[in-house]
């Protein structure tokens, strides 16, 4: 009985044996597909991630070509500005530069006048600091000859000389120098109250004397007048403060 028993056993097991081959070669495949698919779900993330990397930097790089794009346009919009406004300086230089044309035509003339009315003003006047008035004018003449010197610089040097003359009629004056009196040469200190009257006074202030315009030669004055000439030299000279000084004075000419 026992014996029948465990023959029945053993029959059953090996019945039993394929059926649980069959099982674990199904359940190999069925760890084989999830292996496989959990492969290509890791493989379709690394994709979609490669992708994710790939969509930011190229919208990086469309955000980096859009902002350059706006500032391009902005450079752009500038550039054109700039070029309209050196258009617009052009055509002004271009107006100014006829402009100068027109007025260094006009200008040179009047200079030559001016220069010519100065020098007739010189020979008219006072005749004190003539040697110095007289270079000046030699300088301005010569300056004018120059073909190398400009407009500007010429009528700069000519308003300059028609300001010293200027104020040669608001001050004193006083100077060492020689002078013709009475078929004599003398040295003498000369004093001008403006353009109004010249006077001279001898080195040794022994002799005092004024010019007369009428007749372009120098009078003798009282000895009177001396101390108020010497006074007035030493004013001029910034030597004592300024006082108020009595002198003949002729009419203004």
């Amino acid at each position: 009985m026992i014996g029948k028993f465990k023959l029945g056993l053993i029959a059953s097991l090996l019945t039993a044996m394929p059926a649980t081959a069959q099982a674990q070669d199904a359940v190999g495949k069925a760890v084989d597909v999830q292996q496989r698919s959990q492969t290509e779900a890791r493989n379709s993330q690394q994709r979609v991630d490669r992708l994710d990397d790939q969509t930011r930097q190229m919208l990086e790089k469309y955000r980096a070509a859009t902002w350059q794009a706006q500032q391009l346009e902005v450079y752009a919009d500038q550039l054109e500005k700039l070029v309209t406004a050196q258009e617009q300086e052009k055509e002004s230089l271009q107006t100014q530069l006829q402009e100068v044309e027109v007025t260094e035509r006009e200008i040179l003339p009047l200079t030559l006048r001016m220069l010519e009315s100065l020098e007739k003003f010189v020979a008219l006047d006072l005749p004190f600091l003539q040697q110095e008035r007289k270079e000046r004018l030699g300088n301005l003449r010569q300056l004018m000859s120059d073909p190398e010197a400009g407009l500007a610089d010429r009528f700069r040097r000519l308003l300059e000389a028609y300001q010293v003359e200027a104020d040669y009629g608001r001050a004193l004056g006083a100077e060492r120098t020689e002078i013709q009196i009475d078929g004599q040469t003398r040295a003498v200190d000369l004093l001008h109250v403006g353009r109004v009257s010249l006077y001279f006074l001898s080195l040794d202030g022994s002799e005092a004397g004024q010019w007369n315009p009428k007749n372009q030669s120098w009078q003798r004055l009282d000895d009177r007048h001396a101390n108020a000439i010497r006074r007035g030299l030493k004013v001029a000279r910034e030597s004592i403060a300024a006082e108020l000084l009595t002198l003949p004075t002729g009419a203004a000419q």
